[in-house]
């Protein structure tokens, strides 16, 4: 019967086949006991494959059809019934949609603003490890004339504490011999 009711209900371009399946089960699995609007339907179909025009299938199904019970207000309610039931599907299937919405979409959502977070800390450790390098490249920079200015002022400390020692060691030779002269 699913595949009779697939070809009935299938016949407009560009039905997903996979939702059509489960929507064919879903009305199968909710087939009334007896000849109502699905069995109509099925009847109708093949009628109507017979290249029989549309109000004249009608009105044979239902003629044949009157004479196991069915009545016009039993049709209606049963098609209504079946609305019913593609109704109730269709509320699952949002349910059903919106939680994969929720687990991959805003899992998704949410993986890319922890991303962003971490490119940001990431970008301002980048800027910190260049404002570090730029600041011993800086001391490099400056660092061979730093050498030079702490050797001269050393060498310049040097000579002057020469200088001045040998004056003083000159002045206290003087003196010792000043001493042995004149005394």
């Amino acid at each position: 019967m699913q595949k009779d009711l697939a070809k009935l209900f299938g016949t407009t371009h560009g039905l997903d086949e996979k939702s059509l399946d489960f929507l064919i089960k879903a009305l199968e699995k909710n087939n009334l006991p007896g000849f109502d609007y699905i069995e109509f339907k099925l009847s109708l179909g093949n009628l109507l494959s017979l290249n029989l025009d549309e109000n004249t299938a009608y009105k044979s199904v239902f003629a044949t059809a009157t004479s196991v019970g069915l009545t016009k207000e039993k049709l209606l309610k049963t098609a209504s019934h079946y609305q019913q039931i593609l109704a109730r599907e269709k509320e699952l299937f949002d349910e059903a949609l919106q939680k994969q919405m929720e687990q991959r979409v805003q899992s998704k959502v949410e993986e890319v603003e922890k991303l962003k977070k971490q490119v940001e800390e990431y970008n301002q450790k980048i800027q910190e490890l260049y404002d570090r390098i730029s600041k011993a490249q800086e001391t490099l920079n400056r660092a061979d004339e730093d050498i030079r200015d702490a050797k001269a002022k050393i060498h310049t400390t040097k000579e002057s504490f020469e200088y001045t020692h040998q004056s003083i060691m000159n002045q206290v030779s003087q003196d010792i011999v000043n001493i042995q002269n004149y005394l």
